[in-house]
């Protein structure tokens, strides 16, 4: 049996299986990245739309050279160090795309706005839109705007959209991972969601952090430049639900093991120690300027000097490695000279951070 013979017979067991949502309503879980939020997709959403596109749950969908994707952005607050709602929107599109292997192109955007949100504060965040739509070498040429009575949103959500060229070579897949391969972090974990908690205001911990949102088309372009064709299997922006959620989707994809060294995780003793105060694992925390690339071993140094040859990747670091056994687990090797298994994140600790 070949690869897309083993792929279209494991979404025939998943469709199978059809999960089930045991709430009755929706929670904060379900937009958490984890595993409420898979079940909601797969029992609501995946049953309802099921198509060959649609299966795999990637960050887009790509067909006849074209990658495309959508995103909604709800964080509050709507400014924090290092970005605001607009420029994390345009990055966080850019980012789909770009874990598609696509090269960005074009993006939509559509605002929904509160009654009495100030023009003032809607003009700043159009300017650090289009400043980010011009570092990440996108145009911004389709919109909406709605706008509802006070006190029936939160300010301004905005919803992109982006389309991009894919090469025929790069073939992208969560179930691609392999025996053998490396995983690498293009830098330090957690700073988005701590960044955007800490700006709240609602704890008393200060931390000197931004957070990391950034366009990653630039990076990937350099890392499938440097890799043979076919050795990177799987880029993923680590988002809701973090590093940890990343890394068990693909284990389950590709019914492997993922096994991480704690020490070899790059995270910042800011963010390390926000984390231990909230009691959070750094491993579960959002980034919104962070991906994890899946490469062939063979490639693992020509694909880390790639990143960190990049700004934005000079501390990527290689994390772990891919194991036949346990397939579906992520076990993490402790500094303390023990191993445990790190989960799909339950519940939603840091809500409404993108």
């Amino acid at each position: 049996m070949n690869r897309e013979e083993q792929v279209l017979e494991r979404i025939e067991r998943a469709r199978r299986a059809r999960p089930r949502v045991r709430e009755e309503l929706v929670t904060l879980a379900h937009g958490a990245g984890g595993k409420a939020t898979r079940t909601l997709i797969e029992a609501v959403f995946l049953e309802s739309f099921r198509n060959p596109l649609l299966e795999p749950l990637a960050d887009g969908a790509v067909t006849g050279g074209t990658a495309f994707t959508t995103d909604s952005y709800v964080v509050t607050p709507l400014f924090f160090p290092g970005g605001d709602i607009g420029d994390l929107a345009v990055n966080g599109t850019v980012n789909d795309l770009a874990m598609c292997g696509a090269r960005p192109e074009h993006l939509s955007a559509a605002f929904i706005l509160e009654e009495g949100f100030p023009i003032e504060h809607l003009r700043r965040i159009a300017a650090t839109m289009a400043e980010a739509a011009r570092a990440a070498g996108v145009a911004i040429v389709t919109g909406d705007t709605k706008v509802v009575q006070r006190g029936k949103a939160d300010g301004c959500y905005i919803t992109t959209a982006g389309v991009g060229t894919v090469d025929p070579a790069v073939r992208l897949s969560a179930s691609a991972a392999e025996p053998g391969d490396a995983i690498i972090v293009s830098g330090p974990i957690g700073e988005h969601g701590v960044t955007v908690m800490l700006a709240r205001g609602e704890l008393d911990i200060e931390a000197d952090l931004v957070s990391d949102t950034a366009p990653l088309n630039g990076l990937t372009a350099r890392l499938l430049d440097a890799c043979p064709e076919g050795r990177v299997r799987c880029l993923r922006d680590a988002t809701r639900g973090g590093v940890a959620t990343v890394l068990n989707e693909i284990a389950q994809a590709s019914e492997v093991a993922v096994v991480l060294d704690e020490d070899a995780v790059p995270v910042r003793p800011a963010v390390r120690g926000a984390c231990e105060l909230l009691g959070i694992d750094p491993l579960y925390v959002a980034c919104e300027g962070r991906m994890i690339a899946v490469v062939d071993g063979r490639s693992a140094d020509a694909a880390l000097a790639a990143l960190r040859s990049h700004p934005l990747g000079e501390d990527a670091a290689v994390i772990g490695r891919i194991a036949e056994d346990p397939p579906g687990l992520v076990l993490l090797k402790t500094g303390f000279g023990g191993t445990r298994i790190v989960d799909v994140l339950v519940g939603d600790p840091l809500p409404r951070i993108c």
